[in-house]
């Protein structure tokens, strides 16, 4: 961590420590709010405190729209193909994905994202910020999302209704939803959801495309081309209350995305103007993405003090592309290109309190994943990858009073991988250890470690799905540890019905770290291949404030996060380079304020990002890899007026300033090809996006 990055980490933190620790009063209950918002996506982090309805506003058509403003959590990738979660600069190849309880890690392409889903569908996201337990695994944490669920619809009294809804926005495209819900039965309920996208090629702020010398690149004319395309999406869910205390819910979702796209998702425009007039190819590639998921859900809740999910799924996704124009430069190469991943599983959670004045809440299960491969050039299966991970875990919440707490954890894991690059096993055993002292009702202080492990990953699926990838038999899985200090604080001070702080301290150190793109040492041959190259550490901090006074509720927060490899002594070139998804200090705040007199709802939120230095990396642009900081303000208000129950109106303009930037998570820079000439990177987001949302349920 820089000298002058931690000197701003310490202000805020201080800050919020000497707030947290001037009040000892109790914390009242801020008063409910009358209106009732139920077509809304509750997002919780344990980096940061949310209010409930804190996302509900938002017009979300992106991941990005509801996760950015989280401290230490970004979504790189401006392509609706190329939606990049990361937390702490690690990716979502690092990170737990689920949807419903089924696991979401697919790694299809290496120029687009490994998850696919619309935003607002989503009922809930809860987000491990850092892997701080035994529970979920993973090197940097864990993003479980919940779709839509016809009890969280129905009012008391519902048996049934019906949503529709409109969008547009001016540089993004429209669409519209329907949605149907209710009791079939006392104890049977169903949903079925619909949602259409037609998405444009959007432009930039202000309106121009520039080179590294900031001239208006030839042809681009401020649009970035090649986004043009349809997303549909549909969700039918069963659910089943077999007694009063057990459940069982049958989900189905397909999701498809197709359209003219760019051949590089990842990449900015120019790169793939310049590649394509090179070779005499078109700018976009008829491209058409598939994923459906089928899960079977299963909850318990037995005794007073015991509960039990569980979840089986399978979730297959594919993706293809017409390579006609390729095939007829080079014969040899597919006219057809697909590629297809599945992943099946089942995971079951229990949570069980026993005991008396020293209680213990035991958290335990097993989680059980399968990941299977194939690559299929014009029909044929060329190549075929599978691997397995299957965990036991036990986590005890040892409450020795009524102030302290320590929670120790223990998980298994084994993972058997048949791949190109190795055929092997892997296992470990992880702890974990956690001491929570409630110093005083109002304030909660958290010192934590956790053992990490992850298995060397099997190739990307479009490319070959490890058909051209050079064997390493003896790599090795990754390892490590991660340790987090948290403050968190709760009162009512300063005038505020609610007033929070907070902070999170990390580091995290990742030993024999894997790098897909490492020089083959000379006495292997030549090219690249994955290997162990060392051991990264990512340090940081997430910070928070937030004010609630009556109808208000304001929420700052800021987060960095530094990485820096140790490399081994084959890898001495790479010695202390930075995570390519690293990002610069970063703040945001968001302000809601409900006029209930007319039913409107305000809203805004700002996000600063401050530029990043040039600095050795792996896998960012060879010629200029700084990146530039960027200020981008939202505004947006919802109507729901009294006359007419059931409607909504909600406007907004997203990136008002109409700010000529990308997500620093995102494909940035300047890079050098030896036929290509200089390649400007950079994938920018949407200018300024004027947007309306109608909304009619009854």
């Amino acid at each position: 961590m820089t000298k002058d990055r931690l000197s701003a980490a310490t202000q805020l933190t201080a800050l919020a420590t000497a707030l947290s620790i001037t009040n000892g009063t109790l914390a009242q209950e801020k008063p409910k709010l009358e209106e009732v918002v139920i077509w809304a996506t509750q997002v919780s982090a344990s980096s940061v405190e949310l209010g409930e309805e804190a996302f509900s506003i938002k017009q979300a058509d992106h991941l990005s729209d509801l996760l950015r403003t989280i401290p230490g959590v970004d979504v790189g990738g401006a392509h609706s193909l190329n939606q990049r979660i990361t937390i702490r600069s690690l990716g979502d190849r690092d990170l737990r994905v689920s949807i419903d309880g089924a696991n979401q890690n697919t790694y299809m392409y290496h120029h687009m994202g490994n998850l696919q889903i619309h935003a607002d569908i989503l009922q809930a996201v809860d987000i491990d910020v850092g892997t701080n337990s035994v529970i979920h695994g993973g090197l940097g944490g864990s993003v479980r999302f919940e779709t839509k669920d016809a009890r969280h619809l129905l009012q008391d009294g519902q048996r049934y209704g019906m949503r529709l809804q409109a969008n547009y926005g001016d540089n993004t495209g429209s669409g519209y939803a329907a949605t149907a819900f209710g009791k079939i039965t006392d104890s049977v309920d169903a949903i079925a959801y619909y949602h259409h996208l037609d998405r444009d090629n959007y432009k930039v702020g202000g309106g121009k495309i520039e080179d590294s010398s900031g001239q208006e690149i030839p042809g681009t004319d401020g649009q970035v081309k090649g986004l043009k395309g349809n997303l549909d999406d549909t969700l039918v869910k069963l659910g089943w209350d077999l007694t009063s205390n057990q459940r069982l819910q049958l989900s189905y979702e397909h999701y498809k995305d197709e359209g003219d796209y760019s051949y590089r998702p990842d990449m900015g425009l120019a790169t793939d103007i310049a590649i394509g007039e090179s070779l005499g190819l078109p700018l976009t590639f008829d491209t058409r993405f598939d994923r459906d998921t089928l899960t079977l859900n299963y909850e318990l809740q037995w005794g007073e003090n015991s509960s039990l999910t569980a979840a089986l799924f399978g979730n297959k996704s594919t993706l293809s592309r017409d390579e006609s124009a390729i095939h007829a430069l080079w014969p040899e190469d597919p006219a057809y290109v697909e590629g297809k991943a599945e992943n099946t599983g089942f995971n079951v959670l229990a949570i069980s309190t026993l005991g008396e004045g020293v209680t213990h809440q035991l958290t335990y299960g097993v989680d059980t994943i399968g990941y299977d491969t194939e690559y299929k050039p014009d029909g044929s299966v060329l190549s075929r990858e599978n691997a397995s991970n299957s965990a036991i875990f036990l986590q005890d919440r040892i409450d020795l009073n009524h102030s302290l707490a320590l929670i120790p954890g223990v998980r298994y894991d084994y993972y058997d991988i048949d791949s190109n690059v190795v055929d092997g096993d892997y296992d470990a055993i992880s702890g974990a250890l956690a001491a929570e002292w409630t110093v005083i009702d109002t304030l909660v202080v958290k010192l934590s470690g956790t053992q990490l492990f992850q298995g060397p990953e099997i190739s990307e699926v479009f490319t070959g799905a490890g058909l051209y990838d050079t064997a390493n038999p003896d790599i090795d899985n990754e390892s490590g540890y991660n340790t987090e200090l948290s403050v968190a604080f709760n009162d009512q001070l300063f005038g505020a019905d609610r007033f929070s702080a907070g902070f999170t301290l990390f580091y995290t150190d990742i030993h024999d770290y894997i790098y897909e793109y490492a020089s083959v040492p000379p006495a292997q041959g030549r090219g690249y291949w994955q290997d162990n190259v060392g051991d990264m550490r990512i340090d940081g901090v997430e910070s928070y404030i937030g004010y609630d006074w009556g109808a208000l509720t304001a929420l700052l927060t800021y987060s960095l996060s530094d990485s820096d490899l140790s490399a081994d002594n084959d890898y001495a070139d790479l010695d202390g380079a930075r995570l390519d998804r690293e990002q610069g200090d970063t703040y945001s705040l968001n302000v809601d304020y409900m006029l209930e007199a007319y039913n409107l709802a305000l809203h805004t939120d700002v996000l600063w990002v401050e530029s990043l230095g040039t600095g050795l990396d792996l896998d960012g642009a060879t010629l200029d890899n700084s990146k530039d900081g960027f200020t981008v303000v939202n505004v947006s208000a919802r109507w729901s007026p009294a006359r007419f129950a059931g409607l909504s109106l909600t406007v907004g303009v997203d990136n008002l300033l109409d700010e000529y930037y990308a997500s620093q998570s995102s494909r940035t820079g300047l890079s050098s090809h030896p036929r290509f000439g200089e390649l400007q990177l950079t994938d920018y987001e949407p200018g300024r996006n004027y947007k309306a949302t109608i909304a009619y349920e009854f």
